[in-house]
């Protein structure tokens, strides 16, 4: 084992102890791989993507080689620019020329103003199936960061129909033809202009009747692929880069693919109620039906308090929860379906003592989906609720199941998780801006090791990270990897955390929990809502906002979630196109 200082963001100082190769480098304040000296030796690479392949260490982490260059015979030459928040924000415009994507980084980004002059910085070539791509790649990768389609169109060159040639011998003028961009663009590499050993390039705009003095890309900056934002791209991808996989295939759907095959996950056009709808549920007395998601639900004692009040915050009624269970439902579906639910029932609210309902009781209507549990021994529960549906889980919020534990496995495959638990549990005398300490350490020790997670506060104390790990892995694995991984940490800051198993006995430190690693495990399913007062909801975040002061574990309650929803979307998207396998920490 080694340990080295590393910097994150906020500027902390820590020691971070792991295991082996690749060392971890001090960059601009994020601690970023080395390449590893472990490089395949087999043969070194040529052709047009030669330096594509030498950044990146094959063996070490899988990244997409991209397909063979092949020019196409026929049809118009393509262009993109994309926007890119990675380590710094920079835009990439890349010009199909001879079956690769030749590509500059341009820090302030192309315009039409023709008095403007931009530094170009000139990088490898990268494949064609780089064109359309707009996702987010995970830290940890290559380029890191969210991506959207800023700009796409096709390209003519001016004045030579060798436009390699032009490249090499360092200028090209182009004629392009895109939704922002239109007109002649010229490239002029500057002599002797080199930034970390690349060359740099001056793109500008010709006075062209295309020409915008004044003009800015940063007033423009939607997609025109998707009409999104990098921000929204970020909270909600439709798509991430997949490094493990082929350049072909690495752009993966989160809607369409699931961290387990066996896992349902809620159709994308799954909807939440109708404005109509929920003001027939206000207009219920104390009980009535409610016809939603295409079933007739009996509702009960829906005045009753289930949430008392807290300052700034007002009591809330079981119509107040059923009406969040309803319009969360297309959100937090995803993480349900599929699985096994155990419910945290309050039948007296959050003020009254609760109990864990796993059993599914007799009663339960006969459209809701059922799991008997093959491995359940005599006295155990052997059937679950099922929440595969909108209504199933306003079902549930009517049951007095104020907080929802989904099982980290589906029923499919229930001994194969999908995810590794970090569980931050405080204790007694753990401060809140010592739980953020210990969160922020696994933060840089997994952004070392390139591995894709998502932090969530719990809504009560703590926090929990969650990542996505490849089909097939089993819960000793995932166990023993957290174990190794948060003794690491802890390893840090040793007056913080306390490895005893009895509460009394920790001495009022935090333990990284690792043990919630095992089959009917559950932490907390993302936006479920807490039982404790003022609704506090467990709500994924993102990883900067560790940094933020306003922060805090039980700082979002229902009346919240859906503005956040609005302006950043859902952190936790990425984690349910999977992930590849747990990398070795020995």
């Amino acid at each position: 084992m080694r340990r080295r200082v590393i910097s994150d963001a906020a500027g902390n100082d820590w020691l971070i102890r792991y295991f082996g190769p690749p060392e971890a480098t001090e960059r601009n304040g994020v601690a970023e791989r080395k390449q590893s000296s472990t490089r395949s030796k087999t043969s070194e690479p040529s052709g047009p993507l030669a330096a594509y392949h030498r950044k990146r260490d094959f063996p070490r982490t899988p990244e997409p080689a991209g397909a063979p260059p092949t020019p196409r015979p026929d049809g118009p030459r393509r262009f993109v620019v994309q926007r890119h928040r990675a380590r710094r924000l920079h835009y990439d415009l890349r010009f199909e020329i001879d079956g690769v994507l030749v590509s500059w980084a341009v820090p302030r980004g192309p315009t039409l103003d023709p008095k403007a002059r931009r530094m170009a910085v000139h990088v490898e070539d990268h494949p064609v199936e780089y064109l359309d791509f707009e996702g987010v790649i995970p830290a940890g990768q290559y380029g890191g960061g969210d991506v959207i389609v800023w700009d796409m169109g096709t390209w003519e060159p001016h004045g030579t129909d060798d436009p390699a040639a032009a490249v090499a011998a360092g200028e090209l003028h182009a004629e392009v033809l895109g939704d922002k961009l239109r007109g002649r663009l010229v490239l002029i590499r500057r002599a002797g202009g080199q930034e970390e050993g690349k060359e740099q390039w001056l793109l500008l705009h010709k006075r062209d009747r295309y020409a915008v003095e004044g003009w800015n890309p940063e007033d423009h900056p939607h997609s025109v692929l998707s009409g999104r934002t990098n921000e929204q791209v970020k909270a909600d991808p439709d798509r991430v880069w997949r490094s493990d996989l082929p350049a072909a295939r690495a752009s993966v759907s989160t809607r369409a693919a699931t961290a387990h095959p066996a896992a349902k996950p809620a159709e994308p056009d799954v909807q939440g109620p109708s404005d109509e709808e929920l003001a027939t549920l206000d207009a219920l007395g104390a009980g009535g039906t409610w016809d939603v998601f295409g079933q007739r639900l009996r509702l009960t004692n829906l005045d009753k308090v289930m949430f008392p009040a807290r300052p700034g915050y007002p009591a809330v009624t079981k119509r107040g929860l059923v009406g969040y269970a309803a319009r969360i439902a297309p959100t937090i579906l995803p993480y349900l379906s599929g699985r096994a639910l155990n419910m945290h029932r309050y039948p007296n609210g959050a003020q009254a003592n609760g109990f864990w309902h796993k059993q599914l009781p007799a009663h339960a209507p006969d459209w809701l989906t059922r799991w008997d549990n093959p491995d359940a021994d005599r006295g155990e529960t052997s059937t679950y609720l099922v929440v595969d549906s909108p209504a199933a889980l306003v079902w549930a919020a009517n049951f007095g199941a104020l907080e929802w534990h989904a099982w980290t496995s589906p029923i499919e495959a229930p001994h194969c998780p999908s995810y590794a638990l970090v569980d931050l549990d405080p204790g007694t005398a753990t401060s809140w801006e010592d739980l953020l300490t210990l969160a922020r350490l696994h933060r840089t020790a997994l952004d070392h090791l390139g591995v894709l997670a998502r932090p969530k506060i719990t809504g009560r104390r703590g926090i929990q990270i969650w990542i996505p790990v490849a089909p097939g892995t089993g819960f000793d694995e995932t166990r023993s990897w957290v174990e190794q991984l948060s003794r690491a940490v802890g390893a840090v800051v040793p007056e913080l955390v306390s490895w005893k198993w009895e509460v009394r006995d920790r001495g009022g430190h935090a333990r990284l929990d690792y043990t919630q690693n095992a089959v009917n495990k559950t932490l907390v399913a993302p936006y479920s809502p807490r039982a404790a007062a003022g609704a506090p909801v467990s709500v994924p975040i993102d990883w900067e906002e560790l940094d933020d002061p306003a922060l805090r574990p039980d700082g979002i309650t229902i009346r919240e979630v859906f503005d956040r929803l609005a302006t950043r979307g859902d952190p936790f998207r990425p984690l349910l196109a999977g992930g590849p396998a747990l990398p070795p920490l020995s």
